[in-house]
């Protein structure tokens, strides 16, 4: 983010009543807990599949791959 959306984001913020404020902030955390729980799932999903492919792209299976 910009320094001017930054800012203007404050400034905006700033003409809010307290309680809209409050709003406000309950939102950036919800967004923040989102992308948390999206990165640990992204990373989750990495992990697996690099465990999978592991354990099912070998010689000996290859025998049920499909063609």
């Amino acid at each position: 983010m910009t320094n001017v959306t930054e800012q203007t984001i404050i400034e905006k913020l700033r003409e809010l009543s307290p309680e809209r404020q409050a709003e406000v902030l309950d939102f950036v955390d919800f967004l923040a807990h989102r992308d948390t729980e999206e990165r640990a799932l992204n990373q989750a999903e990495h992990f697996a599949q690099t465990a999978f492919t592991t354990l099912w792209d070998n010689p000996a299976d290859t025998k049920y791959s499909h063609p």
